[in-house]
């Protein structure tokens, strides 16, 4: 596994998501929607559905919201949303993956389209860079919640099927198959381990640097992928410097 630090991008991006927590609300029904629709309501036998609902609690979305989201996925009113992946680049040729959940795929496509266009970047066809990235289970461990040693938790980690470890001042981040998600995240916290996110992601096998003189304009394009109501998830296979 390379050094990319999926959590620290996460926490470097904190406040800005706190501020949009409504939008956040609206991304994770639409998420739990599309889990009940793959694999059933009950959450006892749909992993999937399980995360999403983990997901919601650990963002605070109130009980009602969740009870719609998997309402609507049973059949029981509401839109029809279908998840779309957008393959695309960046200014200076970074790589992008948009995740989508939608129920207008015309009004998705060119929102999207839009914003690579008009910030330096471009569409690409399907599968032209997701090749890039390795789809992956994603635990974070954080240091300030847990008391542990480091030797311990690695080797728990291990045991309950983790396939690397990486750990920094502030957290052990876990990487697994994504078949071994649920799996290991149940047995940490079987472990006594409080767990900070668990979710499936793309990880980069590669970051390009972001030249200087673009990097205010492929922020503005990242800022408005995420800006989108119809925008789930934005991969990047990019490498921007810390900002103090």
């Amino acid at each position: 596994m390379s050094g990319h630090s999926k959590w620290h991008n996460i926490q470097g991006r904190k406040n800005a998501q706190d501020a949009k927590r409504g939008k956040i609300f609206q991304r994770i029904s639409r998420e739990i929607y599309m889990a009940v629709k793959a694999g059933g309501p009950d959450p006892s036998g749909n992993p999937q559905l399980r995360l999403m609902m983990d997901k919601a609690r650990a963002a605070n979305m109130p009980k009602d919201n969740i009870k719609r989201a998997v309402d609507k996925g049973s059949g029981v009113g509401g839109a029809a949303y279908e998840e779309i992946t957008y393959e695309g680049y960046g200014p200076g040729g970074t790589a992008i993956i948009v995740e989508a959940l939608t129920d207008n795929k015309n009004r998705t496509a060119a929102a999207i389209r839009s914003a690579f266009t008009h910030h330096g970047g471009s569409l690409g066809a399907s599968g032209s860079v997701s090749y890039m990235f390795d789809r992956k289970g994603y635990i974070v461990i954080s240091r300030e919640d847990n008391d542990t040693d480091e030797d311990m938790m690695m080797m728990d980690a291990l045991d309950a099927g983790a396939d690397d470890i990486q750990s920094s001042d502030d957290a052990f981040e876990i990487y697994t198959d994504p078949k071994a998600l649920a799996e290991v995240r149940d047995g940490l916290e079987k472990a006594g381990y409080k767990l900070a996110t668990a979710e499936l992601t793309m990880i980069p096998e590669n970051e390009t640097p972001v030249p200087e003189a673009k990097r205010s304009q492929y922020q503005g394009l990242i800022d408005e992928l995420e800006d989108n109501d119809d925008v789930s998830e934005v991969y990047e296979a990019a490498e921007m410097p810390d900002e103090d």
